[in-house]
């Protein structure tokens, strides 16, 4: 990875800020992408992004070519978690984020790098979700937008694999993140002991018994963006300490 330009969308925290210290410690030029805030932005390798804006993604992805002469590996890894509603109660304002997000700002970010991910024959990876391959009751909204963000992950393989483009993606499972549990806390109604017994049962619906870690996302990351898998393109790979094995 010595010597290589990423681009990271939603790359300043969770998931995102993993994958950023993992490519960083293998030598990488990483660009965190990922919405302006007080303390990053005069990072020269921080670039304010609204991935929901595709003028900005464009600008992201010319930034980056312009300082550094290449892109080398694009992860669209920004996303949102709306609340858990069931399907009499969704609401509107929710799906509508969620898909501008978590949908059209995985394509986006997609379609910004074609060119240059093209000019470099570079790797391409999405974040999908467990919830991408089956659905839990409750989260209808999210299902439906990593759902989609595996047909555009196909899709962008087929288009981009003649130009010697990969593209996957990854589907996680429950991963102990503090987004996580600020959730299940919430949820929980701030009862810690609730909260403890919620990922607990999270835990035991996996055959591992236990919740995935993010590190172990990171390198399942790193891995579909090595040389590791040259020959891996237009696959999901699960990471959920085998929830579907239950």
């Amino acid at each position: 990875m010595r010597d290589k330009v990423v681009l990271i969308t939603g790359g300043a925290g969770g998931l995102g800020l993993a994958f950023v210290e993992r490519f960083r410690q293998a030598g990488a030029r990483v660009y965190c992408v990922d919405l302006p805030r007080d303390g990053i932005d005069e990072s020269p390798d921080f670039i304010g992004c609204d991935v929901t804006q595709v003028e900005d993604l464009q600008r992201a992805v010319q930034r980056i070519v312009t300082q550094s002469g290449r892109l080398d590996i694009c992860i669209a890894n920004a996303g949102w978690v709306p609340p858990w509603r069931s399907t009499s109660e969704l609401q509107i304002d929710e799906w509508e984020r969620a898909q501008a997000i978590n949908v059209r700002g995985v394509a986006f970010t997609l379609s910004a790098s074609a060119a240059a991910l093209k000019a470099s024959q570079g790797v391409a990876l999405v974040m999908s979700s467990v919830n991408g391959r089956f659905a839990h009751g409750q989260q209808m909204a999210y299902s439906a937008s990593k759902h989609a963000v595996l047909g555009i992950m196909r899709a962008a393989a087929r288009d981009l694999g003649p130009h010697g483009v990969r593209v996957n993606a990854i589907a996680p499972g429950p991963v102990a993140t503090s987004a996580l549990r600020a959730r299940v806390s919430a949820r929980s109604g701030y009862s810690a002991e609730a909260e403890e017994n919620a990922l607990q049962s999270m835990a035991e619906g996996n055959a591992l018994r236990r919740l995935v870690k993010v590190e172990e996302v990171a390198d399942a990351a790193f891995f579909l963006c090595s040389s590791a898998s040259s020959g891996i393109t237009g696959t999901v790979l699960p990471v959920d300490a085998g929830i579907e094995c239950i």
